[in-house]
């Protein structure tokens, strides 16, 4: 089943960017019928209103499957993991960054957040799990940040530990997310953000839309 039709709607609607992924081997057993990942990314920062941008798309892609017959899953943006919702309890299940990078819209940065070779890491998302069959889009499996550096050697706390993530070890840890809690407590309320925003800001991706990073 081709998806372009379901793209084109989203994109149409406020998308940046939509792919699908084929995320069977991230599934735990209470999803794992639910194979497809469609990740929908906004080029906005995670405010309340992309939530709600991000939240309407849901919506929409739901109203599509749901027509057609097929079951579904929202995995709300990040930000919404702050309220008593049910939904919360199954980030441990799932997360947005499976879906961005199974579905080839991009690669899980050395700062532990998904870069879009043309938004960086400026990208806010939303996912919505279906049993539907669409055809998925190829896999992102490597880093592409090569060299560069510069989101460690910038990172106030020394959060970033410089690995490099494949998606032949998605569980890797890249940041030390207690130390950007300390931090941000330390210095400011960033409204449940887990970082300050250094490691974007100087991310080449992020900056200039380069297709390559530069080195450090």
């Amino acid at each position: 089943m081709k998806a372009d039709l379901l793209k084109q709607f989203l994109m149409s609607e406020g998308a940046t960017l939509v792919g699908i992924g084929d995320v069977s081997e991230a599934l735990s057993r209470e999803i794992v019928h639910l194979n497809r990942g469609i990740a929908i990314a906004v080029n906005r920062s995670l405010n309340r209103e992309t939530v709600e941008i991000l939240s309407r798309l849901q919506g929409l892609t739901v109203e599509w499957l749901s027509a057609r017959g097929f079951r579904n899953l929202s995995i709300p943006p990040d930000s919404d993991r702050r309220k008593d919702k049910l939904i919360t309890k199954l980030y441990k299940l799932f997360c947005h960054k499976t879906a961005a990078t199974c579905s080839g819209l991009g690669w899980v940065g050395k700062n532990g957040l998904v870069i879009n070779r043309q938004y960086g890491s400026k990208l806010s998302w939303a996912t919505v799990l279906t049993n539907a069959p669409l055809v998925p889009d190829q896999p992102v499996r490597e880093s592409e940040c090569g060299d560069c550096d510069l989101c460690v050697t910038h990172c106030p706390s020394g959060a970033v530990k410089g690995h490099h993530w494949s998606l032949r070890e998605p569980g890797r840890k890249l940041v030390a997310y207690e130390k950007c809690a300390a931090l941000k407590n330390v210095r400011q309320s960033l409204e449940g953000k887990p970082n300050c925003g250094f490691c974007v800001t100087v991310c080449p991706f992020s900056r200039n839309g380069k297709k390559k990073a530069v080195n450090g």
